[in-house]
């Protein structure tokens, strides 16, 4: 097989897909390990728990792709379609799999711990075509299917739709398989990470750079939340080769958008904070109003943040900023809790009360209700700062109430990193 043509499609099933009762993050999982081993995600689809669509969309996905993953509809229920489907789809017939049917039994008697609660229901889950290779579950009773049609082209792989379960099969089973069967192209990911600018200026600062790049060098400018990444992605036949064909090219990149630059590496401004922290041996927290935790939830998935995060102060309601952090009653009579007077006091509480080296506050109007004319939704003061000084920021923002507070927290998140790297 060609080196730059392996391409896969992803379907999953479940109508609690197509009415957004699930959201499907079990694509964005399988796409993401499929490219680092060089396999291109070309479609995905979603359908329903509708036999004919399934159908249909194996038809189509196997004219498009080498490889097609089916996630979903593998359970116990009488709705869970996936399996009969596929042995009806590939001529074999359901057929009881001992070793699916001891680990099934094994999960309810030791790990589940409930031995009497297993059902005949559960136990169909031994239940495969005949025509597939078992693929071990280790995480769920569900076990995964490995289809290699006697004709035509592709390799069919179903999986269960729990994400813990699919992550599992796709690591420990999938992967590995699919590189026994091909010979993988390299594809290679650069990415820059930068703030402060628009994605419209950012092209405009690479008008000349893009040009320049070679057919089989990409770069994709991805926006989100007031910061730009840009990726370049190089293709070739040797990893090694491509990553050392990149290289200056990205490298010229860095040079071009320098002076908004956050990040060379493609992680979020939570790890690129964390990181300068630890270097420097210094500690932060938080005083959110509007965020309501939200920063201090981010910081802290990551692992090993208690080394620089001590802890936050959710002062959502106007006694809890003045009996906690110490915000003067009448600055919150004059000036308002959504001001620059509050958040400022609101950094010297935190860093009294968490005696940390460095506080962020946040204070403002998230919508879709309780703006003003004078303090419209979306009117945010975000102040950072240390012992010796304070910054103050404020946003004008315009979107729904989830959307202004991820706005708000990435933008705490970077006045911050500047801050630190300019008074630390």
């Amino acid at each position: 097989m060609s080196s730059n043509s392996l391409n896969a499609s992803i379907i999953t099933i479940g109508d609690e897909l197509l009415i957004g009762q699930t959201i499907d993050t079990n694509s964005a999982f399988i796409a993401r390990e499929f490219n680092k081993i060089g396999i291109w995600v070309r479609r995905r689809v979603a359908v329903g728990d509708v036999k004919e669509d399934i159908r249909q969309a194996l038809d189509e996905e196997r004219k498009q792709s080498q490889v097609i993953v089916i996630t979903g509809g593998l359970g116990p229920t009488a709705d869970d379609i996936t399996k009969p489907l596929l042995c009806e789809y590939f001529g074999g017939q359901l057929v009881v799999n001992e070793e699916v049917k001891a680990h099934v039994q094994y999960l309810f008697e030791k790990v589940y711990r409930r031995p009497g609660a297993m059902l005949e229901r559960n136990l169909k889950q031994a239940e495969v075509p005949d025509v597939c290779t078992v693929l071990h579950n280790a995480r769920g009773t569900a076990p995964g299917m490995w289809f290699r049609p006697p004709a035509g082209r592709g390799i069919f792989i179903s999986l269960p739709g729990v994400p813990h379960e699919m992550k599992g099969l796709i690591k420990d089973e999938v992967i590995p398989r699919l590189l026994k069967e091909f010979d993988m192209p390299a594809i290679v990911h650069r990415t820059a990470f930068t703030a402060g600018l628009g994605e419209s200026m950012i092209a405009e600062l690479l008008k000349d750079f893009e040009p320049t790049l070679p057919e089989h060098i990409k770069l994709a400018y991805l926006p989100n939340y007031g910061m730009v990444k840009l990726r370049l992605t190089a293709r070739g036949n040797n990893k090694e080769a491509t990553e050392k064909e990149l290289l200056p090219y990205f490298e010229q990149l860095l040079e071009l958008v320098s002076e908004y630059l956050v990040t060379n590496e493609d992680e979020g401004l939570e790890i690129v904070l964390g990181k300068i922290l630890k270097t420097k041996g210094k500690t932060m927290g938080t005083a959110e109003s509007c965020t309501g935790g939200n920063i201090a939830q981010l910081i802290t998935s990551i692992p090993g943040s208690s080394a620089y995060f001590k802890g936050s102060i959710v002062s959502y309601a106007n006694e809890v900023k003045e009996n906690l952090l110490g915000v003067k009653t009448e600055t919150l009579k004059t000036a308002g809790a959504v001001s620059e007077e509050t958040v400022k006091e609101m950094i010297r509480g935190a860093l009294d009360n968490l005696k940390v080296d460095y506080a962020l506050a946040t204070s403002g109007i998230m919508g879709p209700t309780g703006g003003t004319a004078e303090k419209p939704v979306g009117t945010v003061w975000i102040a950072v700062g240390n012992a010796d000084k304070t910054e103050t920021m404020q946003l004008n923002l315009r979107f729904d109430r989830r959307r202004n507070i991820d706005m708000t927290t990435a933008n705490a998140l970077n006045l911050l990193r500047k801050f630190i790297l300019t008074n630390g």
